[in-house]
């Protein structure tokens, strides 16, 4: 089969520009061949590469105490005692879930799971973050039910809880819906596996499912901004087998107890070229291949196809050679295919051997190391305008306003397509602010949350950023738990827009601060951009997955508010209004800047929290909404009323941060103001539970209305 001739029109289908081409002339020093030039366009596109993100990632904090593993292994790595790890991560699967919303959000899921188990670890959670354009957008009911059945179809059978997200709804997004996926598993801190290969004539071997043409480009696909072409894209999109993916797993995890495996990586973006380019680059190692032996589920493919095709629940390993019956015995018992592919070599090179010719011969360094990294220009975002008059409104239809929109109104029809319960170890499923594990066998729980504001980060990029760090930090607090760690998912439009890559940047900068402030190192993550559809960029969503640990059982805060409980405000309170879910939800304003993070007050008050768990019996941040937002859902969680001393919309909706409401008895009130004198925190009565209706100073509904009105205003707009 002859290859395509290289031309201009054929260079830029890769994804690469005049001056990245001429670089691969002057490292070959020839031309590159058509599977060549795939292999390249593989490996220099955005979604591999980093190229435009690099320089800015490597100011986030990575590092701490805590910290077995960080950036740039398949996923991080957190000790959390008794010689056990959690091993996380969070990745994008936007472009092609917009594409095929089934499949593109299951087989998010399938390569997140399979980025947790490549590290040794069993998975034992799920979250997702889910950005959607307009409910009225004519395309909106079909991407949210597609993408949402994939989530729950995959993850169900696969058989892992999905105990936390967010779903969002917004114009913005209306041509680029984001799926951000995350996983996170347990390991033994001392048996983590890692993906530089070492040892030179070490087998290469290819395990799980076969190989076949769909996926082909995926990668370049989603370094791309669409256009009108969008559906001839679909064979880009990969398709996912949950039940092979469980075999996988069980093989995987089999397999590395045998002691048999050097490293191990998987077959995720640019699948064979990029896992078996990485683990050669790690290791310092060429590596050649034999496509032949390369276990293929379609007929007549090309090399290019091959070395570029995404198929997925496959994995990449080098074995030790005295171990490979052994380690072929392991994937037949599972009916998994297990293929020798190939060696580790001394030189630097990658070889591409396919029905005896020599399809690519790469310096195997140059397609990780000389990738192209720019210093993209860039713009600050201006300062907001301040912000206008806000008129007085009932308290009472602010709330209404709010909860009926779909951004605020009750997800349960989203989550409960999702199994929360499989594995008998969660303690709190999705709709509370974090959801919590038990870490099977011991006394110690872990919280997991995902976290951003993305009007904030549009109105100030480094305020949004910091913010999104903090309300998760926040989130992991109310619940007892101690943050951890943070995986970040950085959703954007095109750098090479200066205004964007503006936005990137103060983001990268509010991230890194926040973090640093609240010892959150960033251990994980992903960069996702070009996500525009005909030059409309999304707003842009730099999404916070974060771990905190719970080393006691008793001290997680998980009750419900009763009747006669106080409601104590702690935190400082403005009324800054500015980007608020009032203003945009009451009257289409997203306007004023977004409100300022005090890093230490945010750290102060999330510690007098854990300090004082035995004396709360319920806790909820505060974010968007505000005091008005957080009283109704904890009074609606405990089916009780709540009376606010507050009637005036500042107090009542002001999305000042650093903040948290408390519910707990007399007796615990007082003694947590005591408590709240020592710490120099501040801490308030805002009001009661009790009674059957919610009240803000004068102006009460039924909550019995009320809760209706929430519970039932997505499923209304999406069922």
């Amino acid at each position: 089969m002859s290859e395509p001739k290289i031309t201009e029109d054929l260079i830029a289908a890769h994804g690469l520009n005049e001056q990245e081409y001429a670089e691969i002339i002057r490292l070959l020093n020839r031309e590159p061949t058509f599977t060549e030039l795939g292999i390249f366009s593989a490996m220099w596109n955005e979604h591999c590469s980093y190229k435009s993100s690099k320089k800015w990632l490597r100011t986030l904090p990575t590092t701490g105490p805590q910290v077995i593993c960080g950036p740039g292994e398949n996923a991080g790595v957190v000790d959390i005692g008794d010689g056990q790890a959690v091993v996380f991560k969070m990745e994008s699967h936007n472009h092609p879930s917009y594409i095929e919303p089934y499949q593109g959000a299951a087989t998010g899921v399938g390569g997140i799971l399979r980025d947790v188990f490549t590290m040794g670890a069993r998975p034992v959670a799920a979250m997702n973050s889910l950005s959607f354009g307009a409910p009225e957008h004519p395309k909106t009911r079909q991407l949210v039910h597609g993408v949402v059945e994939g989530i729950g179809g995959y993850g169900n059978c696969f058989g892992v809880p999905t105990v936390g997200g967010e779903v969002r709804f917004h114009a913005a997004y209306n041509g680029n819906c984001l799926v951000n996926a995350f996983a996170a598993g347990l390991a033994d801190a001392d048996r983590i596996f890692y993906s530089a290969a070492s040892g030179v004539g070490m087998p290469v071997v290819y395990l799980g499912a076969r190989t076949g043409r769909d996926g082909v480009g995926g990668a370049t696909m989603a370094s791309a901004e669409f256009d009108d072409s969008i559906e001839e894209k679909r064979p880009t999109v990969q398709v996912g087998d949950p039940f092979t993916e469980k075999r996988l797993m069980e093989a995987t995890l089999e397999l590395m107890a045998t002691g048999a495996v050097i490293s191990i990586q998987d077959m995720g973006a640019a699948g064979l070229t990029c896992s078996a380019v990485e683990m050669g680059d790690k290791g310092g190692l060429g590596v050649r291949l034999d496509l032949d032996a390369v276990p293929v589920r379609e007929e007549n493919m090309s090399a290019y196809e091959m070395m570029l095709s995404e198929s997925q629940e496959r994995m990449l390993m080098v074995l030790r050679p005295d171990k490979e019956a052994e380690a072929r015995a392991v994937f037949e018992k599972w009916d998994l295919d297990f293929a020798i592919v190939g060696e580790t070599i001394a030189e630097d090179r990658f070889v591409i051997m396919h029905r005896g010719e020599c399809k690519a011969d790469l310096p195997l360094r140059a397609l990780s190391g000389s990738a192209p990294e720019y210093d993209r220009p860039w713009v600050e975002t201006p300062p907001a305008p301040p912000l206008g008059e806000v008129p007085e409104v009932d308290p009472i239809e602010g709330l209404r306003a709010l909860l009926s929109s779909p951004n605020y109104a009750s997800k349960h029809w989203v989550y409960e397509q999702y199994d929360s319960q499989v594995m008998a170890d969660t303690v709190l499923t999705p709709g509370r602010g974090a959801g919590v594990i038990r870490v099977h066998g011991t006394d110690k729980l872990l919280a997991f949350t995902a976290d951003v504001t993305p009007r904030y980060v549009k109105a100030n990029p480094r305020a949004g950023g910091a913010q999104a760090v903090a309300e998760a930090f926040r989130n992991l607090c109310a619940v007892g738990a101690r943050p951890l760690a943070a995986t970040d998912c950085l959703n954007f439009g095109n750098p090479e827009k200066p205004e964007i890559m503006g936005q990137f940047v103060g983001a990268i900068r509010g991230i890194g601060e926040a973090c640093r402030a609240l010892d959150m190192p960033i251990v994980s993550g992903n960069v996702s951009l070009y996500n525009e559809t005909d030059g409309a960029a999304i707003l842009p969503t730099p999404t916070i997955g974060a771990v905190g640990l719970i080393e006691r059982a008793d001290a997680l805060i998980a009750g419900n508010a009763r009747a006669g409980h106080v409601a104590l405000l702690l935190g400082e309170t403005a009324g800054h209004l500015g980007q608020s879910a009032l203003l945009a939800e009451m009257w289409g304003r997203e306007e004023g800047d977004a409100p300022p993070v005090d890093l230490a007050a945010e750290r102060r008050n999330g510690d007098f929290i854990r300090a004082n768990a035995a004396l709360i019996r319920a806790c909820t941040d505060l974010s968007d909404g505000g005091l008005a937002l957080a009283a109704f859902e904890m009074a609606e969680a405990a089916g009780t009323g709540v009376s606010l001393d507050a009637s005036d919309v500042a107090t009542l909706f002001g999305e000042d941060q650093g903040r948290y409401l408390i519910a707990c008895d007399f007796d615990a009130a007082e003694a947590l103001m005591v408590e709240a004198g020592k710490a120099g925190v501040a801490l308030a009565t805002v009001g009661r539970f009790g009674g059957a209706h919610v009240r803000f100073g004068a102006s009460a509904a039924p909550l019995s209305e009320l809760g209706a009105l929430w519970r039932d205003s997505l499923s209304r707009r999406l069922a």
